[in-house]
């Protein structure tokens, strides 16, 4: 069993949506915890890094094909049986403990915090330029430049091609959360082996594990 930490530094205010909003005060929120701490679930991060993979492998063309067996290792078949499945588990991005720890010690309450980390963005539908009426939605956007840390855990050793294309896909994400197409939620990714915290590999280092 091998444990990696994903990085994600938000390189813009980012919408970690969850559908449904708070009648008279925002038309969209965005996931957090009990304590205010927003963060992204582990499943929807397993399916932004299986399709920037299945990305990665479409633009390889032909040579992107003997890494297909490793991109179903990775993250699975779609409807696949016990023998099939992903095996990587994916914990929830969140903020790192010690900033966790000191604003809960700080005996603040979690819509403080909340409302701390967060800024709500409001915007109006345009046509030809103009606002259509009753268009304006307001939606809860955690702030640039906080960095959040999912656990990533393989439940059994990786090869170094697929730990290779894990850290492709994972540096390949670039934009998540809602209204990534209007400028929110530009990234900034990164993959640790917690067992080998060694400087990460450059894009020739990657291209050669991976044999492309």
């Amino acid at each position: 069993m091998q444990t990696y930490q994903l990085h994600i530094k938000l390189l813009s205010d980012t919408t970690f949506g969850r559908g449904d909003g708070i009648a008279g005060l925002i038309d969209q929120e965005i996931e957090h915890d009990q304590h205010g701490f927003p963060f992204l679930r582990g499943r929807s991060l397993k399916g932004l890094l299986s399709e920037e993979c299945d990305t990665l492998l479409k633009s390889l063309g032909s040579a992107g094909e003997p890494l297909i067996a490793a991109r179903n290792i990775l993250f699975g078949i779609g409807g696949s049986q016990l023998d099939t499945q992903s095996c990587l588990r994916f914990g929830d991005a969140r903020l790192p403990a010690q900033l966790r720890q000191q604003l809960q010690a700080a005996n603040i309450s979690a819509h403080e915090i909340l409302t701390a980390l967060t800024v709500i963005r409001r915007q109006t539908a345009l046509a030809d330029g103009v606002a259509q009426r009753g268009s304006l939605r307001s939606s809860r956007a955690v702030v640039r430049k906080l960095t959040f840390v999912s656990e990533i855990t393989a439940v059994k050793n990786l090869t170094k091609q697929q730990q290779a294309l894990l850290t492709a896909s994972c540096k390949a994400l670039r934009r998540l959360g809602s209204d990534r197409n209007r400028g929110r939620g530009r990234v900034d990714c990164w993959l640790i082996d917690t067992a080998n915290p060694s400087t990460p590999l450059t894009l020739d280092e990657l291209a050669s594990a991976l044999g492309v």
